[in-house]
């Protein structure tokens, strides 16, 4: 009984934490200049109301249809990240204390959780779609903007505004500086003080942030609107935190539907097509996951290493770490065959170099490659056999397929573009 408080203890405070978590980030992501104090923070509820609740109702899908089952499972554990710039939380799990007996349980129990979630996150769009506030909702977000009134989207997004804004920055941090200075010189039994005024030196290249596109949000933004001039474009999304809620958990049913491994996405493969299959399938789509995620890392990497402008000694430590880097992705999978899995790396790697040599404007989400490294390397690219396999009936097969269908509006390629601006 006691160690069941405890959980019930450490599962309370993570929920907790993680509701505030998801609130103050929340409320950085509206950020609406006209509040302040705790008035700021408690706007952040907007955003962590419906985004907790989708992640909840699809993790409570996951449980409810394993206790149907009579598997042992825990009540969700909830994962905050409380940091600026984030969204709050890493998601959510939940234990099972023994694994599923039938394919029929593994399909019911992973596909419980995406549909579950994917119904509220289409309600919770379909609301944000048709209670869009006034058009002049982004002034009160960036009162900066209403000297353009109209025509703002083409004035801020450009270097000028954006320098601007930052030499406002700068200006409101001077003044706050002298105030400062004032008053320790008021303080101060001596003259010596002295304070010296920064000039401003503006940036050689900013970067603006925007987000990527999926089907299904593109199609709902224009069923569900009468007036598309209500609609935030890519840049101002962000604000509006019932469509970002919304956003994020099609790009989260997305996540777990990618049919690798033991994702949610991997029971419903598994379901259809087989063990023999899904290894397949799973190890094929990794690939050409990582593949196209990883456009553009011989450019932009944590080595900091250009790879066509490096020196030979550079560009062979980079060719090394990168190509184990790839190659420790599969070496769980490929372990009674280790040459393969030197091959995978080394081919993906030739590959993304001949595309950025040839297409260099192209450029994945290189965000992504986290991701593949933490399913590869840990989670696995294998799906466990069942005990009972046996077929699935046409219903499920239905659904599966649904799925699968579901996984492909949902997937947004890029989920943060980051746009460079220049004089």
């Amino acid at each position: 009984m006691k160690d069941n408080l405890r959980t019930y203890l450490l599962q309370a405070t993570l929920f907790v934490a993680t509701v505030l978590s998801t609130t103050y980030c929340g409320a950085q992501w509206l950020g609406d200049a006209s509040l302040d104090g705790w008035n700021f923070f408690w706007s952040g509820l907007n955003y962590s109301i419906p985004f907790l609740s989708i992640l909840t109702i699809h993790e409570f899908g996951h449980y409810f249809c394993a206790r149907k089952y009579g598997v042992e499972t825990s009540l969700p554990y909830y994962i905050p990240l409380p940091i600026s710039g984030t969204f709050g939380t890493l998601g959510a799990f939940i234990r099972m204390k023994e694994k599923a007996s039938s394919k029929r349980a593994m399909f019911d129990i992973g596909i419980a959780g995406p549909l579950a979630g994917f119904i509220a996150a289409v309600m919770v769009l379909a609301y944000g779609f048709t209670h869009l506030p006034e058009r002049d909702y982004i002034f009160k977000i960036h009162p900066t903007y209403q000297e353009y009134q109209g025509d703002y989207a083409k004035h801020v997004y450009t270097y000028e505004h954006v320098r601007r804004e930052d030499s406002l920055v700068h200006e409101a941090a001077m003044i706050n500086d002298s105030l400062e200075f004032i008053a320790a010189k008021k303080d101060s039994k001596t003259d010596s003080l002295k304070w010296h005024r920064k000039a401003f030196k503006a940036q050689d290249v900013y970067s603006i942030m925007s987000l990527g596109d999926n089907i299904l949000f593109k199609v709902m933004s224009h069923v569900l609107v009468n007036d598309e001039s209500l609609l935030p474009n890519s840049f101002e999304l962000i604000h509006y935190p019932l469509l970002f809620a919304g956003y994020l958990a099609l790009f989260f049913t997305a996540l777990n539907l990618l049919p690798i491994g033991q994702l949610d996405g991997g029971h419903v493969i598994y379901g259809l097509f087989g063990y023999r299959r899904h290894r397949l399938i799973s190890v094929s789509f990794f690939t050409v996951f990582v593949l196209m995620a990883g456009v553009g890392i011989f450019k932009d990497n944590l080595l900091g290493i250009n790879f066509f402008n490096a020196d030979p000694l550079n560009m062979l430590l980079f060719a090394a770490a990168y190509v184990y880097f790839l190659y420790s992705m599969y070496e769980q999978f490929f372990k009674d065959n280790k040459t393969t899995a030197v091959l995978l790396a080394t081919s993906i790697f030739a590959m993304q170099f001949l595309i950025e040599y040839m297409i260099p404007s192209w450029q994945g989400f290189n965000g992504w490659m986290v991701f593949a490294y933490l399913v590869g390397r840990f989670l696995g690219l294998e799906h466990p056999p069942a005990a009972i396999e046996q077929p699935l009936d046409w219903k499920r097969k239905v659904l599966g397929w649904l799925a699968l269908v579901i996984f492909v509006l949902c997937f947004t390629p890029e989920v943060f573009k980051i746009q460079l601006l220049t004089p």
